[in-house]
This record gives structure tokens, sequence and C-alpha cells, in this order.
């Protein structure tokens, strides 16, 4: 494994490890997920450089653009909950509630 690959491999684990471990506020869950998809950006960027394909080009920006549009779901999620419930705790969050 190059250095580079075990630097994104790292860098998408950890982000894995913080949502898994640290998911005391939806704003760290929602950070967590965005170093997730910004090393796959990254990663993917790279992949494609190396393999020197026109075709594979417009793939890491199709993700980023996707990850704009989550990013943005999940801001307007946190000020939902914010408002409704007074906090960001995921604790405080009923899942059945509708």
């Amino acid at each position: 494994m190059t250095p580079v690959h075990f630097a994104f491999s790292t860098t998408f684990i950890l982000g894995l490890m913080g949502l898994t471990f640290h998911r005391n506020h939806l704003l760290s869950a929602l950070l967590c997920l965005e170093g997730m998809m910004l090393s796959l950006y990254v990663a993917l960027s790279l992949w494609t450089l190396q393999l020197n394909s026109i075709n594979l080009s417009p793939t890491p920006m199709l993700m980023l653009a996707f990850s704009a549009c989550e990013a943005s779901a999940g801001l307007a999620l946190l000020v939902a909950t914010s408002r409704t419930h007074g906090t960001d705790r995921l604790q405080a969050l009923n899942i059945l509630q509708c």
C-alpha cells in the first residue's frame, strides 16, 4: 500500500470511527460525514488522474455535487431539529416520534 492510499484510507477510517463512537451531537456526525466524503473525493480524483482516463473525469465533480447536496440537507435537518427540540444532541431525539 502506497503512502497516498494509506493516508486516504486512514482519513476515511477516522471519519467512520468518529461517526461511530462520538455521535453526541448532530453537528459532529455531519462533520464526520463531510470528512469521509472529502477523503473519497480526493481519492477518486487521484485515481482518475492515475488512470489518465477522460471517461472518468466527470465522476469526482458529480460526487462533489452530491456531497454539497448532502451537506445542505444535513444543515437544514440540524436547523429544524434545533428549532423544534432546542438542542442538537442525538439522545434528545425520539426516532419513533413523527
